[in-house]
């Protein structure tokens, strides 16, 4: 602003600032909110929609049950679309691989892209927010990112088919 607009330059720090916090507000409301492909249809083609709105190519291979309990389908689904968030607007990824398998009990997810890499948990809310969300249902997120070797992300969550049936 120039000089003796101080008022104004107040009055637009106000505004920022009441944007900023309504934008924070709509992103808590839009974490609790799933998609209907997600609730209806189940992990595969809701991972599937993802890939076709990927502006980066995708591969797919998916290789699990039909259903899984919804927290581990929630879950996946948010860390995939994280993962291709990420590799299209700051990895300058040209291809993303995602893998989605089961065994003994639990669902192995991993996502790698062929970016600049240097992707840093600390350095944003994304992450940290995929790995707490991950974290909250027993599992975990390793993010290996070496700079100009592109980021992989590797999933591990509890996938207890028994209690399938009585989380829908």
């Amino acid at each position: 602003m120039p000089a003796g607009f101080d008022e104004h330059a107040a009055e637009l720090g106000r505004v920022i600032a009441g944007l900023t916090g309504a934008l924070d507000e709509l992103r808590e409301i839009a974490r609790g909110i799933h998609p209907a492909i997600l609730a209806k249809g189940g992990l595969v083609p809701a991972l599937r929609a993802l890939a076709r709105r990927s502006p980066v190519p995708i591969q797919l291979d998916v290789q699990a049950p039909a259903r899984l309990p919804e927290r581990v389908e929630v879950a996946t689904y948010y860390v995939v679309s994280e993962a291709l968030t990420n590799a299209a607007k700051h990895a300058s990824a040209s291809a993303v691989y995602v893998l989605v398998d089961t065994a003994d009990g639990v669902l192995h997810v991993s996502v790698r892209d062929d970016g600049v890499g240097g992707a840093d948990p600390a350095r944003g809310s994304g992450l940290v927010g995929l790995k707490d969300r991950v974290e909250a249902i027993g599992g975990t997120l390793t993010v290996h990112s070496r700079p100009g070797d592109g980021t992989h992300l590797a999933v591990e969550l509890p996938a207890d088919l028994d209690e399938q049936s009585s989380s829908r």
